[in-house]
């Protein structure tokens, strides 16, 4: 017999346990992802079919950041190409003493942050060791470690940042500096390996 009452029960039950499985990650003060990305400019990109998209390769990419917020999609356009996106951080961007003093989340594939009284950093250092990362994998393995990451781990990306393209004239290009901000700031990258560390 149906019962109404079981059924709120389990979904409490779900509930509790994605909460759990995507809590944060305690992580002590200290720098834990040092390191600048790296990215090299292709003169000739390659160009990749994925889902009725173009994929034309502008650079190869490598990061290695802390995970300061997660978002997943699946109702925008963007969602048949990155159904994860991340906002990494590196440098100091990637100490839990500087983080802790700021607010951050994500929406609508912006990341944003802000502080209370003064920031915990310089606003150009933090806008420059931080960054949303729209993530396009290349294979259903790739994409289930997106989803199972969490925030506070350590994660190193490889691939290449491109413009996709399709048919109907819609495009999404990579940002290719990490010194911009705002609309089109956020780097596309088509992910061709990820390590959580």
């Amino acid at each position: 017999m149906f019962s109404w009452r079981w059924l709120f029960v389990a979904i409490v039950l779900i509930f509790a346990v994605q909460h759990w499985r995507n809590r944060p990650l305690p992580v002590p003060p200290g720098s834990i992802a040092p390191n600048e990305p790296v990215q090299t400019m292709l003169s000739n990109g390659t160009v990749y079919e994925q889902n009725n998209y173009k994929l034309t390769a502008l650079a190869d990419f490598t990061i290695e950041a802390r995970v300061l917020s997660k978002q997943t999609y699946s109702s925008d356009r963007e969602a048949q190409l990155a159904p994860v996106d991340l906002a990494l951080g590196w440098g100091s961007m990637s100490d839990t003493a500087v983080i802790e003093q700021l607010s951050i989340g994500q929406s609508n594939r912006f990341y944003f942050y802000r502080w209370e009284k003064e920031p915990p950093r310089p606003p150009s250092e933090i806008a420059t060791h931080s960054a949303n990362m729209h993530l396009i994998p290349t294979t259903p393995a790739l994409e289930k470690i997106m989803r199972d990451v969490r925030v506070g781990q350590v994660v190193k990306i490889r691939g290449q940042l491109v413009e996709a393209r399709a048919a109907d004239g819609w495009h999404w290009r990579s940002s290719l500096t990490r010194d911009d901000t705002g609309a089109g700031a956020c780097e596309v990258i088509r992910v061709e390996a990820i390590e959580v560390k």
